[in-house]
């Protein structure tokens, strides 16, 4: 709910911690700013950047660097075009959402990575939010979209698998995520035992939106998770959840650069909170509440590996 005071401040309605409605003024300078002109050339730039990461994704995990070799396009184009068109889908739907709630979200500023390709993109919005379920709407609506063509396209993929299948990887792959290795172990069977297996390009490109997807998804800062935590949980329960997950990235880092990586990005890009909503006392109703804890739930399984015993013990790895 919000009130104006003349043109230089807005009142904001939220609650302290004894959940009692306080009024907070903020200046008015404080509102968001739309998209600059330099802002907008930075993104295109980094778009540019992520077609050719994600090219170059595509020839490591073919086993050859595509920078060095760019006359085999061809090879990883299938991979390539797949990754760009989740990473458009998500983008669309965060815009599509943001249009029919009438805010506005700043264009996509994606982020190369050489080894999957992107982490994906951040978005500020240009406009206030009215309440709390438009921050959830608007963030859960690209990694859903994201997500379920990433997913629909790995089901494809590992169905269509067969022996002499375009791809051959190590079944060690299917060990690095939970959700992925146990789908493939019922769908693939026995394939799985050996130490190496053919695929179809589907299931590459299934996993790495998967990954992409679930990246946004963890609840720190303005990630997509992060504006979740806070949309459900407000902004104290956000702040704290933002801290945990830099713990456990910290940790990974140990196992895993690309966990260092992404604790820079979210560190100097986005570990600040979401600004106010005008009305921060509504909170998103329960079906929501329920649809973001299941998809905290799912990012956790597609980004924890099978321990090696695990593994073992599902067939998983020759």
């Amino acid at each position: 709910m919000r009130k104006k005071t003349g043109d230089r401040f807005r009142l904001f309605l939220v609650a302290d911690p004894a959940d009692k409605p306080v009024v907070i003024v903020l200046p008015h300078k404080k509102d968001p700013h739309s998209t600059t002109l330099p802002q907008k050339i930075l993104a295109v730039l980094l778009m540019v950047a992520t077609v050719a990461t994600t090219f170059e994704a595509g020839g490591i995990l073919l086993g050859f660097d595509f920078f060095s070799a760019p006359d085999r396009y061809a090879e990883v184009l299938p991979v390539a075009l797949g990754v760009l068109a989740i990473l458009a889908t998500h983008e669309i739907a965060h815009q599509l959402v943001a249009r029919y709630h009438q805010v506005r979200f700043s264009w996509p500023f994606f982020i190369p990575i050489i080894q999957i390709g992107s982490f994906g993109a951040f978005n500020r919005f240009e406009s206030l939010l009215p309440n709390r379920t438009v921050l959830f709407d608007v963030a859960f609506a690209g990694p859903v979209a994201g997500g379920l063509v990433s997913f629909l396209l790995l089901l494809t993929g590992l169905i269509l698998s067969h022996e002499g299948s375009l791809f051959q990887i190590s079944t060690q792959f299917f060990q690095s995520s939970v959700l992925v290795g146990s789908l493939a172990r019922i769908i693939l069977g026995s394939a799985l035992t050996q130490s190496i297996v053919d695929i179809s390009p589907l299931v590459i490109i299934g996993w790495l939106g998967l990954v992409i997807n679930s990246i946004n998804l963890m609840p720190a800062g303005i990630l997509d998770g992060g504006r979740i935590m806070q949309a459900i949980y407000g902004r104290k329960v956000a702040g704290r959840s933002t801290l945990a997950t830099f713990g456990v990235l910290a940790i990974a880092s140990f196992v895993n650069p690309l966990a260092f990586y992404w604790a820079l990005v979210i560190f100097i890009l986005q570990r600040n909170l979401e600004s106010p909503s005008l009305n921060e006392l509504s909170e998103p109703n329960d079906l929501r509440a329920a649809l973001g804890l299941l998809a905290l739930f799912l990012m956790i399984a597609i980004l924890f590996p099978f321990t090696p015993a695990l593994a073992q013990r599902f067939g998983i790895g020759g």
